[in-house]
């Protein structure tokens, strides 16, 4: 059970992306964008019968957020706006959302669990607080689920409260897969329909910082819970972490002063970690791998705690060059991105990212390191990019180039030393130095 082909909605979040926002009217002012980029860690218990006598598992869980009128990213899940009617009222969407797999962790990375499940959403607004969602999911085998949620937002003050209660129909497939475990009982069970409830709260702490906590309880139908490897039928999860968002107690800026950009890299693989590489002691790759990347950047705001900052969602798509030692490959990136700008002598800034990446065929780099440490490699993994830049039109003194940036980027791709279940549990990644022409516009 692997992430392998299961992030098509992915993979179309990032072509929306750039085929939607990129051609959006230069001229047109950018106002402050809904956005977010938190750290939760989720505990949640593991019902199933295990030689360990694990009852619960935890995981390290990155998440994003971003929304406008094509696309969006909303912690666990993310789509593609389709369309809508009635006034708004009923909104059909493509979806994809990260499913947990609660094994013990001492077997994650030899199970690759989780799951990224994609399907369509139709989402009817009943009032100013209530919605329901109709959705038909499926993993990659065309294993079916499909939900009926009703869910709800409450705003107290700095509390922000979002209950919800979902029936959640499994197919007989999808059971004796995920919880008769049938590729290694050999059991299979029928259909049935588990219940879910739970709420997600939010408290504003003082200008971007929130506090973020959830928890829910799910009671699984009769043939889960008969299945001969689950002892417990109710199964709960608690989420604790911490997060930057728009800050509730401002208004939304109208119009912001950093600007839309495209990125263009090239890079070289190191086996290097990214410690070695500040350190400019960093190896160089004996098959010479090699990357070139493509990235835009929609500005979120340009103000972070009260200082200057500017943050971007940044899409990318990046191609890995064949080799003597690897076939080419596509890596797909989603991230927020963060500048700090330092004007002396001339315009400088420094940037990092955080995010999601996604590759069709891991690279020769990242199998390797996987090989030598005995990991199952994760085609889905953190993505993180360190970068340095100076202005060109400063550099050479013409105006009519202060658009454009010449920098160095790192270009990170790991699982967060073996903390991330999502991640497949691994410790390690890969590192490719780059350098890029950046144009605003």
């Amino acid at each position: 059970m692997t992430i392998h082909n299961r992030l098509p909605i992915f993979i179309a979040i990032i072509s929306s992306s750039f085929t939607s926002l990129v051609v959006a009217k230069q001229a047109e002012p950018i106002a402050e964008q809904d956005w977010g980029l938190a750290a939760m860690y989720r505990i949640a218990s593991v019902p199933f019968a295990t030689e360990s006598g694990d009852q619960t598992v935890g995981t390290f869980v990155p998440l994003m957020y971003f929304s406008n009128d094509w696309v969006f990213i909303d912690g666990l899940e993310g789509g593609v706006h389709l369309t809508q009617w009635q006034d708004d009222s009923l909104q059909l969407n493509a979806l994809t959302r990260m499913r947990f797999v609660d094994i013990p962790a001492s077997i994650q990375n030899a199970n690759q669990g989780d799951s990224a499940d994609f399907g369509l959403q139709l989402r009817q607004s009943l009032n100013d607080e209530w919605h329901l969602d109709w959705e038909v999911m499926s993993d990659e085998d065309f294993r079916f689920h499909t939900n009926l949620r009703a869910s709800a937002e409450y705003q107290w003050g700095d509390w922000n409260l979002k209950p919800s209660a979902t029936l959640r129909y499994k197919d007989a497939d999808f059971n004796s897969q995920y919880y008769a475990f049938s590729e290694y009982t050999a059991q299979k069970i029928g259909a049935g329909v588990d219940v879910n409830i739970g709420v997600d709260a939010r408290y504003h702490v003082a200008s971007n910082l929130y506090l973020l906590g959830s928890t829910s309880v799910t009671r699984l139908d009769h043939n889960a819970y008969h299945a001969q490897a689950v002892e417990e039928r109710y199964q709960g999860e608690v989420f604790v972490g911490f997060g930057f968002f728009n800050d509730s107690s401002a208004p939304k800026k109208t119009q912001l002063t950093n600007s839309r950009y495209l990125r263009v890299a090239h890079g070289w693989a190191t086996p290097s970690n990214i410690g070695d590489i500040f350190a400019l002691n960093r190896e160089k790759d004996p098959y010479n791998n090699q990357l070139t990347s493509l990235f835009y950047g929609h500005p979120l705001t340009d103000e972070l705690f009260g200082y200057p900052v500017d943050l971007y969602f940044t899409p990318g798509i990046v191609h890995h060059w064949s080799s003597d030692v690897q076939n080419a490959s596509t890596e797909w990136v989603a991230a927020i991105k963060a500048y700090v700008t330092v004007e002396w002598p001339t315009r400088w800034r420094f940037g990092v990212a955080e995010g999601l990446s996604y590759i069709d065929n891991i690279s020769y780099i990242e199998q390797s390191e996987m090989d030598r440490k005995g990991y199952t490699p994760s085609h889905l993994l953190n993505y993180l990019d360190f970068s340095f830049d100076i202005n060109v039109g400063d550099l050479v003194n013409q105006p009519s180039w202060q658009h454009v940036w010449f920098g160095y980027s790192l270009h990170h791709r790991s699982a967060i030393f073996e903390k991330a279940s999502q991640f497949g549990r691994i410790k390690g990644g890969s590192n490719y130095n780059t350098v890029y022409l950046q144009f605003d516009f």
